[in-house]
């Protein structure tokens, strides 16, 4: 086994491509008329249940529906088993355009208060309507395709049943969401399901909790993990990795406040355009409040790196100056967003932000962008791709002038071609103060997710007024790169999780090597050993719950240890251990001495033992 090969993983089947629906308009129009047929065969088993929205998603489509009773299992095997008898008659799926006023006379024929309100948002004339037959239709865009036989019908199924507030609004209706997917073949159904339960078993939610990792607490709040003693050991050796190769490229270390006027806040940009995601002022009356007086939780770091730049008047000498911070924000996520360590309202960023003068702009964001790649080998992340996340010059969420957006776009265009990186163009993924190159990661079951961030800003400079010395003599404006290698410490542990599915690499493991005496005339011997092993920074552990070496084994691999250690009384008069490993299995007796050696170079070295 190569030392980068992760242990312990299920055989692979060939991977098999299953596009998004956003990938794919056939699948686009399989799910929106599998959603149709959907709708169409709960309102035959339930008359009084009323339709609302029915989109396509990512891997499926949903329908709310409002319906006296709730759904049960037993409920969705026999709308399944409808839909089948609707695809298998072979409808027409018929598209008809009709006035505003004829749409809202049939509505109200019909008596779906629903549908009235959908008519409402709609802005466009004439009202598309899409029926299956003669025998059900609703309004909707399409697209769709022109006959229900077109659905394969062993390639659908439906999933779960969820709760949804109309139009997600918690003062509103409590609707029933029926989740489905479908797709062109069985063969791609069955690997979504493999793929399914394979994320089941890895869920950072499942594993963290058995690991012993991090926990929530309803008296804390949702969204707001609590790092257990393992999890804190975890994200330690994170953190010190990544400090580690940060000194080693100039970086300075920085501690910024959690909380902070909102005039901070105004003069960047955030109050005005990330307000809604932010936690509420904290003001001291209704006055101050009415006046916007007050202080914020943190949704960001760089205003406040922002501030130490700006305490003293800089030099061209001192650029690039880089500050970096493993800080603490805060975001008002709505609690139907919240996802594990993957969603959640305080998470620490590893932010830094770069002061650079215009010329040194190209090779220091190539500088960032290496060390990225370096941290991403470090963890065995390997599948990935670049996403440029450009404005889109349609919206006005954005600050600054066009002529600062193409100088930072230009920016990160010219670093990707010139290191040959696979990417592709994000259209209105820009941050509001500026671009960013985002590293989307694949992980083992194909679920892609943002990592790496790298982004240069000419506005932020702008709005508080920044300046350096220039060699010259005068005075000019620094831009600054916004850069986070991890992206935040939860999420990307919630990922790692998964992707290891809790194997952690050696170096990595909360518990490195877990010693299993066994029976009581070895413990002094395994305590003086595993004293040793702590001594030279080891995360070593001794079993002491005295069970048989069977379940001792079996403990360590539940909790997938890395190395463990079986120790008899040979094992004692020898000066060994028997080695065992969850990388390449038994390696037999190895004289302790040795096993430090070998474990402080694997360790050292990224490696397995």
């Amino acid at each position: 086994m190569s030392p980068n090969q992760l242990p312990n993983q299920p055989e692979q089947s060939a991977k098999m491509y299953l596009p998004r629906s956003s990938e794919s308009e056939t699948l686009k129009k399989i799910r929106h008329t599998a959603s149709h047929v959907m709708a169409m065969a709960v309102q035959k088993l339930f008359p009084k249940a009323q339709v609302t929205i029915g989109p396509w998603i990512d891997n499926g489509f949903y329908y709310d529906f409002d319906n006296p009773e709730p759904f049960s299992d037993k409920d969705l095997k026999a709308i399944q088993k409808e839909m089948v008898k609707i695809i298998n008659r072979k409808l027409p799926v018929v598209r008809e355009e009709v006035s505003r006023q004829e749409a809202e006379r049939r509505i109200q024929e019909i008596k779906e208060p629903y549908k009235l309100e959908i008519l409402a948002d709609i802005k466009q004339e004439p009202i598309t309507i899409y029926h299956l037959g003669n025998e059900w239709w609703d309004l909707c865009a399409g697209p769709h395709l022109e006959n229900t036989s077109e659905i394969n019908p062993k390639a659908i199924e439906l999933e779960s049943v969820a709760g949804a507030y109309w139009r997600g609004d918690e003062t509103k209706a409590q609707l029933q969401r029926i989740y489905a997917t479908a797709w062109e073949t069985p063969e791609q159904l069955a690997e979504y399901k493999r793929r399914k339960e394979e994320a089941q078993r890895r869920d950072h939610r499942k594993l963290g909790k058995e690991l012993g990792l991090f926990i929530f607490s309803d008296l804390v709040g949702p969204g707001l993990p609590l790092w257990t003693p393992k999890g804190t050991l975890l994200r330690s050796m994170l953190e010190d990795f990544l400090k580690q190769e940060q000194l080693k490229r100039g970086y300075l270390p920085v501690v910024t406040p959690h909380i902070a006027r909102v005039d901070l806040f105004k003069t960047s940009g955030h109050w005005q355009k990330y307000k809604e995601d932010m936690f509420p002022l904290m003001a001291d009356d209704a006055e101050a409040a009415a006046l916007e007086q007050g202080f914020v939780m943190k949704p960001m770091n760089c205003p406040f790196h922002i501030q130490i730049y700006k305490s003293e008047l800089r030099s061209y000498r001192e650029l690039p100056m880089r500050l970096a911070e493993f800080g603490t924000v805060y975001r008002y996520e709505q609690s139907g967003e919240l996802g594990g360590l993957t969603r959640v309202r305080g998470f620490t960023v590893d932010d830094s932000h770069l002061f650079v003068t215009p010329e040194q702009l190209d090779s220091e964001f190539l500088s960032v962008v290496d060390l990225i790649l370096s941290v991403f080998n470090k963890l065995q992340l390997k599948n990935f791709k670049a996403r440029l996340s450009f404005r889109d010059p349609a919206s006005d969420k954005y600050i600054g002038s066009d002529e600062a957006w193409e100088k930072a776009q230009g920016a990160i265009r010219r670093a990707v071609e010139k290191l040959g990186m696979e990417h592709f163009e994000g259209i209105g993924e820009a941050a509001f103060y500026g671009p960013k190159l985002d590293f989307i990661f694949k992980d083992a079951l194909e679920r892609e997710w943002q990592l790496g961030t790298v982004q240069v800003d000419y506005n932020l400079p702008e709005r508080f007024d920044l300046e350096y010395v220039a060699e010259d003599g005068s005075r000019k404006r620094p831009v600054m790169i916004h850069r986070a290698p991890f992206g935040s410490l939860e999420r990307l542990i919630g990922i790692l999780i998964e992707e290891y599915a809790g194997d952690f690499p050696l170096w990595l493991a909360p518990v490195q090597i877990r010693l299993l005496p066994v029976g009581e005339a070895q413990i002094d011997f395994t305590k003086d050993v595993v004293a040793k092993m702590q001594a030279l920074g080891i995360r070593a552990e001794v079993d002491l719950s005295g069970d048989r070496l069977g379940k001792l084994i079996r403990n360590a691999e539940k909790d997938k240890i890395p190395v463990m250690a079986v120790v008899g009384a040979k094992e004692v008069e020898t000066n060994t251990l028997s080695i065992r490993t969850r990388a390449s299995g038994e390696l037999g007796a190895v004289a302790v001495d040795e096993v430090l050696d070998k474990l402080k170079t694997a360790i050292a070295s990224f490696e397995n033992f």
